[in-house]
């Protein structure tokens, strides 16, 4: 157990267990948190009687709803954005640490993840959802762009899945998650405790294929057609004006949904997620995730999101610029310039590993 509480840790049989513990905040990542699962992480990797380890949430609510946003508006408000960078400097090397991380590392995906979440859960060797998951990346409600490596899931969702889900931050069903590629296993909601202590005394495959259920059908495999053709087009423009066009109810839908999201974040979001299918590695993609962060975290809208949808919670965001025809391929192309030697350095590290 942390000393302040927000990460319990502990171990039993074989298993070591990280629970975050928000709940009041849906269990919203702080720089602490952070810290916090990377001590764990270094401190079982050394540890014989430790074979695997095992991340769930505190509350009934949700494994984790993302980062401590608010923390990150007052800064980009009020400071100078040092302290939203060193939190995801991070963070992001956590996300990439339990992708690489050399035992089993079960996440247990149910309720709500989103955001951050998804970083310390979907990047995991087994991901176990349930029937009560809602998976999401939605940040472009907020005026920024999907970051912890989530677009390098995304890049790689069957046809343009992922470009739907980046651009505009729909929840995913646990059988969307299967399709998509954020999650292994469904165990259903009252089997998920019995599964987690099983994990403690037997081997993870056994304890899983115990407790496991069939994996229900994707929602968004029905909508395959529309999103494919729709999502396919070269800019954010023309994607609503197909999706206006269709016909279909669902797509129009995500068009006015889409109008609705800060259009230089929509913009910088299409290029991230097609970059991220060239890039391949999950750190190359967090290596983007951290230029892009350093520039939105200097933009208008970010703060003005957040205030939005957090802070005020009027839901009335005034962008800057308002019109996606506003928003010039040299600002989008801002997001991506090197930082030098700022650079966060996981793909070169990567490279030289």
């Amino acid at each position: 157990m942390t000393a302040d509480d927000s990460v319990l840790r502990h171990t039993e049989g074989h298993a070591g267990y990280l629970t975050l513990n928000r709940p009041r905040a849906l269990n919203a990542l702080t720089h602490r948190m952070v810290r916090h699962l990377d001590e764990a992480l270094t401190a079982w990797e050394q540890d014989r009687e430790v074979a695997t380890v095992v991340i769930g949430g505190s509350g009934e609510r949700g494994l984790c709803a993302g980062g401590d946003i608010r923390a990150i508006h007052d800064d980009a408000r009020e400071g100078d954005g040092t302290a939203s960078l060193a939190f995801w400097r991070d963070e992001y090397r956590l996300n990439a640490r339990i992708a690489r991380y050399p035992k089993p590392y079960v996440a247990l995906m149910d309720g709500i993840v989103m955001g951050g979440g998804v970083g310390v859960s979907a990047h995991g060797s087994v991901r176990i959802v349930t029937e009560r998951s809602r998976i999401a990346m939605p940040e472009t409600a907020i005026g920024f762009v999907p970051d912890v490596g989530g677009l390098h899931l995304l890049a790689g969702a069957p046809g343009e899945l992922g470009t739907h889900l980046a651009l505009t931050g729909a929840s995913m069903t646990a059988g969307d998650a299967l399709l998509c590629g954020f999650a292994d296993h469904l165990v259903p909601a009252a089997r998920l405790p019995e599964c987690a202590a099983d994990l403690a005394v037997m081997a993870v495959p056994d304890a899983v294929r115990r407790h496991a259920a069939a994996p229900p059908d994707a929602e968004l495999a029905a909508h395959r057609g529309w999103i494919d053709s729709c999502y396919a087009a070269d800019t954010v423009e023309e994607i609503v004006d197909r999706l206006e066009q269709s016909g279909e109810p669902a797509a129009k839908h995500a068009a006015q949904t889409l109008l609705e999201r800060s259009p230089t974040a929509l913009k910088v979001t299409l290029a991230a997620v097609r970059r991220a299918r060239q890039l391949g590695s999950l750190e190359r993609v967090l290596d983007q995730d951290y230029r892009v962060g350093s520039v939105a975290l200097g933009s208008a809208d970010l703060v003005e999101g957040i205030r939005a949808r957090i802070v005020d919670k009027d839901r009335d965001p005034h962008w800057s610029p308002a019109r996606l025809a506003d928003v010039t391929d040299a600002e989008v192309d801002r997001h991506f310039r090197s930082l030098g030697e700022g650079e966060l350095g996981l793909g070169a590290a990567e490279v030289t590993a």
